[in-house]
């Protein structure tokens, strides 16, 4: 390998993590810029009924899956694949994360509109 290519490859993996990473506190602060009126409706609310805890609270908890599922893959980003911190199930990660983080949204759009507190 010339000189070059081991820079370009090192800037590559760099701009990798930077994108992982700012992909992941965006999909994290979404949620919270757009229904931090909506949550705080729901929380000064609080009480314990199952309906109240599964319909209110269920968009809150899919979102928060998500990221979990998300964060190895934005962690792995830009990283060898063969070093021993790359998660092997990073594509079933990102498939679970994916799709639970865009369940929440959906469904914390339709709460917000329930509530009438349109994002």
């Amino acid at each position: 390998m010339s000189p070059m290519s081991v820079r370009t490859d090192r800037r590559a993996r760099r701009q990798a993590r930077w994108v992982g990473a700012g992909g992941f506190v965006l999909a994290a602060a979404l949620p919270v810029v757009l229904f931090h009126n909506v949550v705080s409706d729901i929380a000064s609310e609080f009480r314990i009924d199952a309906r109240y805890l599964i319909a209110e609270w269920s968009p809150w908890l899919l979102l928060a899956c998500g990221l979990l599922f998300l964060a190895p893959v934005a962690w792995s980003a830009g990283r060898d694949s063969e070093s021993r911190w790359y998660p092997r199930a990073r594509n079933a990660y990102a498939g679970w994360g994916v799709s639970l983080y865009l369940l929440g949204l959906a469904l914390a759009v339709q709460v917000a509109s329930i509530a009438g507190l349109s994002p």
